[in-house]
């Protein structure tokens, strides 16, 4: 099979093109820059229709990351890839299976009291992240896509969330907001095994998690190899008023909510995670 993978030079994207290759496929490699394996066929999803050619299936990872501030220009920004190089991307697939991958960062913010099943509200996100990556899923939903939600992504060359959690060190502790809570996390290599199976999947939304429901202060602990300590959330945001980018809201919800994912409906389709944080 001949798999085009969009965003294959970043840490999702890379994870999926090298499994994909590991498993025979013949991998194309779209996107800015080439990836880890495979074909490049440059592709600016701010403005051009991708090349997919041969393509037999569309794995789409491509993304505006991140957690931005407030503001026009940075809500235009993200909705140029998110939103509209969607919709290049989708026009491009003309009838091949694609794969789209979303974010858990769609949903309502919580706190939660039970397991989020796919059916839970996604609106009232936080950050235009979460608002475009909602937008660019319902385009996805509509043409008939796979849309995947992972919380949290972790794994070696993480760029995104480890950095975020040594930022939270001062001496020797991790000052988290709020209590111990239960919360979902995303092994890069489940999202990736995930990504592959889900070429034959039914269309719809599927969460997708590692297969046990952590703790936070013992993950980030484990993680971090220093202890937490706990800073009352109405503090924590009350500083997130004044520190701008370096703490906002949606940076205190991501370790306070309590999101736990309800995989049941991927592992319905055979789908099974294999890697928990103690192999990280």
């Amino acid at each position: 099979m001949k798999i085009a993978v969009t965003g294959a030079s970043g840490f999702c994207g890379g994870a999926v093109a090298r499994l994909a290759a590991v498993r025979g496929a013949d991998v194309i490699c779209v996107g800015r820059r080439p990836g880890p394996v495979g074909r490049h066929v440059p592709w600016d999803a701010t403005r051009d229709v991708p090349d997919l050619a041969g393509a037999d299936a569309v794995l789409h990872l491509a993304a505006a990351v991140g957690d931005p501030g407030p503001g026009r220009a940075v809500e235009a920004a993200f909705r140029r890839v998110n939103v509209d190089g969607t919709w290049r991307l989708l026009a491009a697939a003309a009838g091949r299976p694609v794969v789209w991958v979303s974010s858990a960062s769609v949903y309502e913010p919580g706190p939660y009291a039970h397991p989020l099943r796919e059916d839970h509200p996604a609106s009232g996100q936080r950050n235009a992240y979460g608002r475009t990556k909602a937008e660019g899923e319902r385009l996805a939903l509509a043409a008939g896509a796979v849309v995947l939600r992972p919380r949290a992504v972790y794994g070696d060359g993480d760029p995104h969330l480890l950095p975020r959690l040594r930022r939270t060190v001062r001496g020797g502790r991790a000052w988290l907001p709020g209590p111990d809570v239960p919360l979902s996390l995303t092994a890069v290599d489940n999202l990736a095994s995930a990504c592959l199976a889900a070429v034959g999947w039914p269309a719809g939304a599927y969460n997708i998690a590692d297969g046990v429901t952590y703790r936070r202060d013992a993950a980030i602990s484990a993680v971090l190899g220093v202890p937490v300590r706990h800073v009352p959330i109405a503090l924590a945001r009350a500083a997130a008023v004044v520190a701008g980018p370096a703490l906002t809201r949606y940076g205190i919800d991501q370790v306070t909510d309590g999101m736990v994912l309800d995989i049941a409906k991927a592992r319905e389709q055979g789908w099974r995670p294999e890697r928990t944080l103690s192999w990280f």
